[in-house]
């Protein structure tokens, strides 16, 4: 069974006073298995948090349909056990995380009183917030804010997770914990369906990645597509020369995207105009495919345009 299933999905917005009609998402079709961990990735307003809110029942669909585990998303009953998180939650303020927690798993995972409040705060302590577990979430940072969020979400056992830019709002320690039980809840066969712009985490826990560029979906791979023949050979100058297709990213430093086929030429190049070499890695794969994407799209429509 599919955890996920969206089929010519479109969204329309009426904008502004004169009610203008603005597309967010335009025939969306995709498809994420039972156990699946799937990367939703694209630029502000590309269309991935409307289609998160159809998912969640939070907005109707103007054309196309949406279903979790085979249920159609807009019936309450296809969300039992589907834990979700904005990106940027909104909670009862004059709640404790130790009361919202117990209420959604009320909600999900009916138990006596005591079971509840244990695994609410298991989850809170996992989270780190459980010595706050009684005070009321209006005096919290967004950080905390995010960190209860996602404890709510992970409390109810959830057979399916859909996070909305779950590191935003996360100190660098806060965003490595995240991820790891991220990677926990994905070991254990749980369904991961997320944005986020932080590119790499999306490559350490996406199965595969669909790219979202104004509306439509550009291209969905796997890593193992996404492996690039490039490599970038970053070098610091010593003198004012560039080589063949180097760009100056600051004063005296050159970066270039290089074929490997010509990796040891252009190395011998450079040794030769008297640069010294900081550093040989790798392309960026998941960016350097978005970039594409999006870029060739661009191009396109920047064409279409001049010639109007």
């Amino acid at each position: 069974m599919f955890a996920i299933q969206i089929e010519n999905l479109e969204k329309v917005y009426a904008e502004g006073v004169m009610r203008r009609p603005v597309r967010a998402v335009a025939g969306v079709s995709l498809e994420v298995s039972e156990g699946e961990a799937f990367g939703f990735v694209g630029p502000n307003g590309a269309g991935k948090s409307s289609t998160i809110r159809i998912l969640m029942g939070l907005a109707r669909a103007t054309a196309g349909s949406c279903r979790l585990f085979g249920i159609d998303a807009a019936i309450p009953a296809a969300r039992l056990r589907v834990g979700y998180v904005p990106e940027n939650p909104c909670l009862y303020d004059y709640l404790t995380p130790l009361e919202i927690t117990s209420m959604s798993l009320r909600l999900h995972l009916p138990a006596d009183g005591t079971t509840t409040a244990r695994q609410a705060m298991q989850w809170l302590e996992r989270l780190g917030v459980a010595h706050v577990a009684h005070a009321p979430v209006r005096s919290f940072s967004k950080g905390m804010t995010q960190r209860v969020a996602l404890a709510n979400a992970m409390a109810i056992k959830p057979r399916l997770l859909i996070l909305d830019e779950p590191l935003s709002g996360l100190d660098p320690i806060g965003r490595r914990e995240v991820v790891e039980i991220l990677a926990d809840y994905k070991r254990g066969g749980g369904t991961l369906f997320f944005t986020s712009h932080v590119l790499h985490d999306v490559e350490r826990l996406a199965d595969r990645f669909g790219l979202i560029h104004k509306g439509e979906i550009r291209s969905v791979r796997s890593p193992a597509e996404l492996v690039g023949s490039e490599d970038i050979v970053m070098v610091r100058s010593c003198g004012n020369s560039a080589f063949a297709g180097a760009r100056e990213e600051s004063a005296g430093n050159w970066v270039a995207e290089v074929p490997a086929s010509r990796l040891w030429t252009t190395l011998e190049e450079i040794r030769g105009r008297g640069h010294q070499l900081r550093e040989v890695r790798p392309s960026l794969s998941l960016e350097a495919a978005f970039m594409h994407a999006v870029g060739n799209k661009m191009q396109t429509e920047d064409k279409a345009d001049a010639t109007a």
